[in-house]
């Protein structure tokens, strides 16, 4: 194969996919692949699935990549979900690929380039796939690419592929590290499951070689993601993993700061609480799925909990963590939501004093089981309620922020902006979605964490200079 191949990546989607990218561009680096931007031979696009904004916005890239000239392949999420379906709907595709294509992901785009057919996959449930068993992984083998040095070859989850390494797509001092792939839990609203299967955690020394290895790259901040962070470690027979990995991952030389995301408030164990609020290098940070607060709504979605049972979790948190970071996302508009449950989701945001709240409008998923319930509501309805309770969350989050002014932050500087000002994220802002820290300071450089207080808020971000004296 000629060496000036050439194949850029596009990904879209959430943190989960940007691991997957970096996973598939070691892949491609290693089977002869050169990887860049400009004139490649390949675009891989790896696609989102989730909701229907993201579908459309996974076509419209791979449009535009198709009017590009250069051959165009669907790979990740969507292309896992409908397949053939993508395929014959999206001719400008040169291939849509399936997760199971990863491991031979060179070979896939050197067919492509050959102009060999690729036959496009019949998507299947993949929770009907069986896993494979702690026993049968065994010790995690190593393997060495140059340039790279040795990371485990780790697991061949049905959901992702079997990375030997990572090529790092960022220069940034943050990254995200891959706790599991796939889902267990039956949320009625998701079809997550069904195209990631079932829930694989990937063995703790592995994850700690990895968090090594992102260390050298210049990494200082782990973001740890899966599609349920809390059930991390209960298909390899310990429900405690979560909680005794953390302080491994933060020792870990030259990493500064670990960050737990996706936690499931019904998982959220005593023990697991108080690693995360009392881990020194673990940032007490509260990303709780909570998706509703009337406890009828959260039935009809096979979720649990009531505004009760979610303030008095918060109250536990932040009586272990004063300062600590909480932000959640929420569904309006579910089949069935009355005014009366609507109206407990507004005075549970009013008592909560969450950092961050995302809002989204219900929309039917093919393949879930809400999709089927009856007591849709009018789009406009739906509408009406996502405007209301957007407005409702900044005025709470802008609150939440102000609370903060005169308090003491530490801040992980990400850019210069030039003129004495730094960009950065203090321990209860999580990356690209929870606002930011503008520092005043003079001399800091990317990837340094200092101690600043904060001075002003706007919005959910904090203007904060840095701390004088010890």
């Amino acid at each position: 194969m000629s060496s000036r191949r050439t194949a850029s990546l596009i990904t879209l989607g959430c943190a989960r996919n940007e691991v997957d990218s970096e996973e598939l561009a070691a892949r491609l680096e290693a089977a002869g692949w050169q990887l860049g931007d400009d004139d490649p031979d390949v675009i891989v696009v790896n696609t989102c699935g989730f909701i229907e904004s993201a579908k459309k916005d996974s076509i419209d890239t791979l449009l535009a990549a198709a009017d590009s000239g250069a051959k165009v392949i669907a790979a990740g999420c969507m292309a896992e979900r409908y397949g053939d379906q993508l395929a014959d709907a999206l001719p400008e595709a040169a291939a849509v690929l399936s997760f199971d294509d990863y491991a031979e992901i060179g070979d896939r785009l050197d067919d492509v380039v050959e102009g060999r057919p690729l036959v496009p996959h019949s998507p299947r449930d993949r929770r009907l796939l069986l896993p494979i068993s702690p026993v049968e992984r065994g010790a995690a083998p190593k393997v060495s690419v140059p340039g790279h040095g040795d990371l485990p070859e780790g697991l061949a989850p049905a959901s992702g592929p079997r990375a030997p390494l990572r090529r790092r797509l960022g220069t940034g001092p943050v990254a995200s590290l891959k706790l599991a792939s796939g889902c267990d839990r039956r949320c009625s609203f998701c079809a997550i499951p069904a195209f990631r299967g079932a829930y694989l955690s990937r063995p703790p020394q592995e994850l700690v070689d990895e968090a090594a290895w992102l260390a050298g790259q210049g990494v200082r901040e782990l973001v740890l993601v899966s599609e349920n962070s809390t059930s991390y470690g209960k298909d390899l027979g310990d429900l405690r993993a979560l909680e005794k990995l953390l302080p491994s991952l933060a020792a870990v030389d030259g990493i500064q700061r670990v960050r737990a995301s996706y936690l499931q408030p019904a998982e959220l164990r005593p023990g697991l609480l108080s690693a995360i609020a009392g881990t020194e290098g673990v940032a007490p940070y509260f990303d709780l799925s909570f998706q509703h607060a009337s406890g009828g709504v959260l039935r009809r979605m096979r979720r649990f909990g009531d505004p009760s049972r979610f303030l008095e979790l918060l109250e536990r948190i932040r009586a272990e963590a004063p300062d600590a970071g909480v932000r959640s996302n929420f569904i309006v508009g579910f089949p069935g939501e009355t005014e009366e449950e609507f109206a407990e989701l507004v005075g549970f945001l009013e008592e909560a004093r969450l950092d961050v709240i995302g809002v989204f409008g219900y929309s039917d998923e093919e393949g879930t089981e809400a999709a089927s319930f009856d007591g849709k509501l009018d789009q406009e309805v739906v509408d009406a309620r996502v405007a209301a309770l957007t407005e409702l969350a900044e005025e709470l989050t802008a609150q939440r922020a102000e609370e903060r002014i005169g308090a003491e932050v530490e801040v992980l500087i990400e850019e210069d902006l030039g003129d004495g000002g730094y960009e950065g994220r203090a321990a209860h802002q999580g990356p690209e979605v929870d606002g930011s820290v503008t520092v005043q300071g003079i001399g800091l450089v990317p990837g340094q964490i200092v101690r600043a207080v904060v001075m002003d808020a706007e919005g959910v971000d904090l203007i904060a200079r840095i701390k004088a004296g010890p």
